[in-house]
């Protein structure tokens, strides 16, 4: 694991320097792993010795392990001994199946129409 400078606070182009990625996936990763830096006066973003760490363990969950980011976000959930993010399938499974049965009605009254054609 690369070695972290001693610091208090780390600013965005320290911290893409150190994990080997540009800033603008650093900003991508605040917003898929819920990452929030503190701001300086100025609005720059300050990471603390933490964030690194949880950016270098992403960094090695996507780059070198192949995870996706669903996959990855579910391992760092597993590895802090946080409940990973319920499924909606309940509610996607309703929705498909009121789906469902709109295509069923419409292929119906379709089939209906087909056969008073014919006759």
């Amino acid at each position: 694991m690369t070695e972290l400078p001693d610091k208090l606070f780390f600013r965005i182009g320290e911290v893409a320097e150190l994990v080997g990625v540009e800033p603008h996936v650093l900003r991508y990763w605040e917003t898929e792993f819920k990452l929030r830096p503190q701001r300086s006066t100025a609005g720059q973003r300050l990471y603390r010795r933490q964030e690194v760490a949880r950016f270098l363990k992403v960094r090695q969950l996507l780059h070198e392990e192949g995870y996706t980011i669903a996959g990855a976000r579910k391992a760092l959930a597993e590895a802090s001994g946080e409940a990973p993010p319920k499924p909606t399938v309940g509610v996607e499974m309703e929705a498909l199946r009121d789906a469902l049965r709109r295509v069923r009605k419409l292929r119906a009254a379709i089939v209906a129409l087909s056969a008073d054609m014919h006759a």
